[in-house]
């Protein structure tokens, strides 16, 4: 958390039904003082406003999205550039899903997306958005892919992600992922482990994860598995310290096997055991087994 002096200002943006209200709700829950749909080129009064009144919030957190001007929202880069400039501590969230995902959240809600007007079809209204939130995409410092969260997932992802992360820390997420089930579209770095040993075409540790000891036994006593250990933990202890440099807030690295339930989870779980000896937060997702770490 924050300093006691400390301003900190949580941007919330992303697509239409991707979790922004739920965002803004559990960041509500944290202490947040939310404001949510403003137009982006009032940011500034309103953070002023906020932060002057008889009692000033120190914690903010606002929502941004695609009902903004075209012209607004590709300003708003530089408009988080000038708040920094302040003093205050300007993170931009932006929350994300699969189109299928999104036409399916649509259709269980029966909502109107805010940009399907004038007969315009669904699935054409989230390219159009998609296209319109561009700058504010590349221009965020934690990307959550909610395709595959429950409200209660994403709820723990902000508190442990956000609201835990003390200001000017890297907050690095390691996760594991299965390639079947498609990459995550929020991570920085991607490893792909399918050309090690699979542990599933032994049939003693099929219905076993990379969390049971029979299984972590077979994947160490694999050269090619501590080769591709050592390396991928040399880069990121080299790195790392880069990115903290950069006062980068957050960084998100998935590894990923065929199915995701074996090599990949060990090797998540092996790394981020040692790379908590050099850094912290160091945070584990495990995507494709029900224990989390």
């Amino acid at each position: 958390m924050p300093g006691e002096g400390d301003a900190r200002l949580i941007i919330v943006s992303g697509l239409s039904g991707s979790g922004k209200t739920v965002a803004l709700h559990v960041l509500e829950d944290l202490g947040y003082y939310c404001v949510d749909n403003i137009p982006a080129s009032l940011l500034r009064s309103v953070v002023d406003e906020v932060r002057s009144g008889e009692q000033p919030a120190r914690l903010l957190a606002v929502g941004v999205d695609a009902r903004n001007r075209r012209r607004d929202l590709e300003a708003l880069p530089d408009l988080i550039g000038d708040l920094r400039k302040q003093g205050i501590q300007t993170e931009l969230l932006f929350l994300q899903a699969n189109d299928e995902v999104l036409l399916k959240r649509y259709s269980e809600s029966r909502r109107r997306h805010p940009l399907s007007t004038h007969g315009t079809a669904l699935r054409a209204a989230i390219a159009d958005e998609r296209a319109m939130l561009t700058e504010v995409v590349n221009s965020a410092d934690l990307i959550i892919d909610t395709s595959r969260l429950s409200i209660y997932e994403l709820a723990t992802t902000i508190h442990q992600r956000i609201d835990r992360r003390k200001l000017r820390t890297l907050s690095v997420l390691i996760e594991s992922f299965g390639f079947k089930n498609g990459i995550p579209a929020d991570a920085d770095f991607v490893f792909d482990l399918r050309c090690l040993p699979n542990p599933y075409w032994t049939l003693k540790l099929r219905g076993l994860n990379g969390q049971d000891t029979q299984v972590i036994e077979f994947l160490e006593a694999q050269p090619a598995f501590v080769a591709m250990y050592e390396d991928i933990l040399a880069f990121f202890k080299r790195w790392i310290p880069e990115y903290a440099d950069t006062q980068r807030g957050y960084l998100t690295v998935a590894v990923g096997c065929t199915g995701g339930q074996h090599r990949s989870v060990c090797m998540v779980d092996k790394l981020s055991a040692a790379l908590r000896d050099v850094h912290e937060p160091i945070l584990v997702r495990h995507n494709e087994i029900s224990d989390q770490s």
